[in-house]
């Protein structure tokens, strides 16, 4: 039996929270191990995140070189090197991964490349890539291990051997006809991208229609921008089989008897918690149906001394919550009584232009009975999106009758970057006069709040 080598904590996962968690403890004198199966500082800063935006932005180039005329740029003929591209992102995702491991160094935090199980009670081995197992002990343990891909088990789909968005991210050739299965943000942010740099892409949306949790007027809006970029979308659609192989020759035989026909399949239908064969049953770490690790309003599982942060808890899958999560676990540790329940969920989609979100919508407000008025400007209202010829879209607001803030939404070139001042007047409650009756640098587009919440409607008398 191997020996056991003893720690004050062990992490599994370097996602958001785990890294912060290791980075943490190992700061303040602890003697602590992260275990990263994949890549160290996970899929944020590796195959996801921030490699998706440093392709969307690539993307975002091709289109200024398809509108040049517009702009007065006259330019001959030029094409998409997508090896080029590919290396303009692992360039970034380079330097990315050394800024981890200068992390890892300066704070004193281990960090072991294997897959980690429980074994026993505060007992973790680890499968190490490089061959060969350790044992640690330690009296905490933070479980940080995210999600994949959902393949959904549709006969010939794992055999066609579809993309994920990771295989997306290293495309080195534009492929000839893209079926995106999924049309919520991976798909769409994707989707969009390689229709630009020259792929015909067609999405294929289970439910009625595109981003289908958002308002009506925000999903109408999003679909006529893919139609208007040329991209095809078939809504209400069930996936009965598939045959061929992608990057060759696929088919998609839908449950009406419609066959779609490309060279590739990109599948971002949803994700799976990467929870399995951690032998959590054998120190009593529930899991949902779903397969997330069951977990309360502080983080902590069913078993004392563990915690469960980021996409395997079930938290909302985004970066900025796995960072909120850490710091709930953090503070707690050292003696807070901080909650992540009722907490904001703010969210961006990296279209162009995005979407952003936090708080009620509409659709919820009604459903919940909650009186609210309605604000709503066009982005064409927003002066500094005439400079940039980026006028799509619009900003809306709910406001209480007592002023407070409810729900924002905006759809439009860079309005991801006027979340936080909208966060921040929901946060402390604020009326909405605040931000309404603040003198904003112009033209910006953050000036678009003053003209959003200048148009709040008065109560009714």
């Amino acid at each position: 039996m191997p020996t056991s080598e003893q720690y004050d904590a062990i992490i599994i996962g370097t996602g958001e929270a785990g890294k912060l968690m290791a980075w943490h403890l190992g700061s303040h004198g602890s003697r602590v191990i992260a275990i990263e199966k994949d890549a160290l500082g996970g899929a944020c800063p590796n195959v996801a995140c921030l490699p998706s935006k440093n392709i969307v932005h690539s993307a975002k180039v091709a289109s200024f070189f398809q509108r040049g005329a517009e702009f007065g740029m006259i330019h001959s003929e030029w094409h998409v090197d997508m090896a080029a591209v590919r290396a303009h992102k692992r360039k970034m995702v380079e330097a990315e991964a050394e800024v981890h491991l200068n992390n890892f160094k300066k704070s004193g935090a281990e960090f072991a490349m294997g897959f980690g199980k429980f074994t026993g009670p505060k007992t973790v081995q680890v499968d190490l890539n490089a061959g060969g197992t350790r044992t640690l002990t330690a009296d905490k343990i933070f479980i940080d291990t995210g999600s994949r891909a959902t393949v959904d088990p549709i006969p010939g789909l794992i055999e066609a051997h579809p993309l994920t968005h990771i295989g997306a991210l290293e495309l080195d050739t534009v492929p000839e006809h893209l079926l995106v299965i999924g049309g919520g943000y991976v798909g769409l942010e994707l989707a969009q991208a390689i229709r630009r740099f020259g792929s015909r892409v067609t999405i294929v949306e289970r439910n009625a229609t595109l981003t289908h949790r958002e308002d009506p007027d925000v999903s109408e809006a999003v679909q006529q921008l893919f139609q208007d970029e040329g991209i095809d979308v078939v809504t209400n659609a069930t996936i009965s089989s598939v045959e061929g192989l992608s990057g060759a020759s696929v088919r998609l035989h839908l449950s009406n008897g419609a066959i779609l026909a490309g060279s590739h399949i990109l599948v971002a239908s949803g994700r799976t918690p990467n929870t399995q064969n951690m032998g959590l049953d054998l120190v009593g770490v529930q899991t949902t149906p779903s397969g997330h690790i069951r977990v309360n309003d502080r983080l902590e599982t069913t078993a004392p001394g563990i915690w469960a942060m980021g996409d395997c808890a079930g938290s909302p899958h985004f970066t900025h919550i796995s960072l909120d999560d850490f710091r709930t676990v953090r503070d707690n540790l050292a003696g807070a009584n901080r909650s992540i329940a009722g907490r904001q969920v703010p969210s961006c989609a990296f279209t162009d232009p995005e979407l952003a979100h936090v708080g009620l919508s509409e659709t919820e407000a009604k459903q919940q009975g909650i009186a609210y008025r309605l604000t709503k400007i066009p982005m064409l209202a927003v002066l500094r999106t005439h400079t940039l010829s980026e006028t799509r879209g619009f900003i809306k607001a709910l406001v209480a009758p007592d002023d407070r803030i409810l729900g924002f939404t905006a759809f439009g070139t860079g309005v991801g970057e006027l979340l936080p001042a909208v966060q921040l007047a929901m946060t402390k409650k604020l009326p909405y006069t605040a931000i309404r009756d603040l003198i904003i640098s112009h033209p910006t587009l953050a000036e678009g709040l003053v003209s959003l919440f200048s148009a709040v409607p008065p109560l009714p008398k």
